[in-house]
């Protein structure tokens, strides 16, 4: 029998056996067939080196402190993501950094700051992403967002293959040079990109649960074709970079207000740019495509917002309009692969 009094030996030896069982039993074998389980989804694509660097930009700036991941199963999270999360969406986000580290839960909870579970659908453009980094005001009117300046570097003469961020001038510490993103920040962008909600196979999504007044609503409203709201919709994925009143950003982003492709009696080229982009004007920033964001009817829903708003007055387009133009665009270069 071990006598644990005089053997200090037996008691080390015991203690380190029960500690490498509980380890085991708690730990390692809970997380193995938890990935074992939970496998990836199969239109979520593995993680590049750069979106892998990304992600550990993301940790040691402490973004999970005020962002979540996680959109909840009711109806105030809607907004943030096409369904509910699943362990699922997280695989390839939670594999080891490293062979010590475990990369840490980014779920998030305090929720300071928005979602950002889809915020490569919601902002696909890579300069928007940069620009909120260097100065979230600029692009985010009220933000609290802290900025990011040791990011990016002010200078003369930019490399060949240097990102250059379009700031302008009287935003910059020395309005004669350039503000270029460092290596950390364009992986940062490329984590923040991958940030999209993958179908689910089948293309049943979960259904959000809604507040009993949603209900209500619902169920007095006569069901019609109508296009979406197109003003929630401008908010949601143009005001961002085009501003809520629509006058865009002097040097970065073009004003929607009293724009001639807006007002232009034929919305072929406005329905184009949407779809397909736009990076033809070296004074701003690249137009992200919205092709593979937007239904047709979203896309009209829009343009006949801006096409009535800001004092534009333009006649409504169709969604077999956008339907005809759809078939004919291709996407814009970005910004960064």
């Amino acid at each position: 029998m071990l006598n644990f009094h005089k053997d200090h030996q037996n008691l080390v030896n015991v203690a380190l056996v029960v500690f490498v069982l509980l380890s085991m039993g708690v730990a390692v074998i809970p997380a193995n067939e938890l990935a074992l389980n939970n496998a990836p989804l199969p239109d979520l694509p593995p993680m590049t080196a750069s979106e892998r660097r990304g992600l550990e930009v993301y940790v040691a700036e402490g973004c999970a402190a005020c962002h979540t991941q996680q959109v909840r199963n009711i109806e105030m999270d809607r907004m943030w993501g096409e369904r509910p999360s699943i362990p699922s969406d997280y695989h390839y986000s939670k594999q080891r950094l490293d062979v010590w580290r475990q990369s840490p839960s980014l779920l998030g909870s305090e929720r300071t700051g928005p979602d950002l579970t889809n915020t490569g659908r919601r902002q696909p453009g890579a300069q928007w992403h940069l620009l909120h980094l260097y100065d979230p005001r600029m692009v985010v009117k009220g933000s609290i967002m802290p900025r990011y300046p040791w990011l990016f570097e002010e200078t003369d003469t930019p490399a060949e293959d240097a990102v250059v961020v379009p700031v302008p001038k009287e935003r910059l510490r020395d309005s004669s040079k350039v503000l270029v993103a460092s290596q950390r920040a364009q992986d940062l962008v490329a984590y923040l990109l991958t940030l999209k909600q993958a179908p689910l196979p089948g293309g049943g999504d979960p259904v959000f649960l809604p507040s009993p007044g949603a209900r209500s609503e619902a169920e007095a409203k006569p069901s019609a074709g109508d296009l979406p709201n197109g003003a929630d919709l401008f908010v949601q994925t143009c005001s961002a970079c085009h501003g809520a009143e629509g006058k865009g950003l002097a040097g970065a982003f073009p004003p929607l207000a009293g724009s001639p492709v807006v007002n232009d009696p034929d919305p072929t080229l406005m329905l184009s740019i949407i779809l397909g982009g736009y990076d033809a004007r070296a004074e701003y920033g690249v137009m992200p495509a919205q092709a593979e964001q937007l239904s047709d009817a979203e896309v009209a829903a829009i343009a006949n917002y801006l096409r009535s708003a800001f004092g534009n007055e333009a006649p409504a387009t169709t969604t077999d309009a956008v339907r005809a133009v759809r078939s004919t665009v291709a996407p814009a270069t970005t910004l960064m692969p």
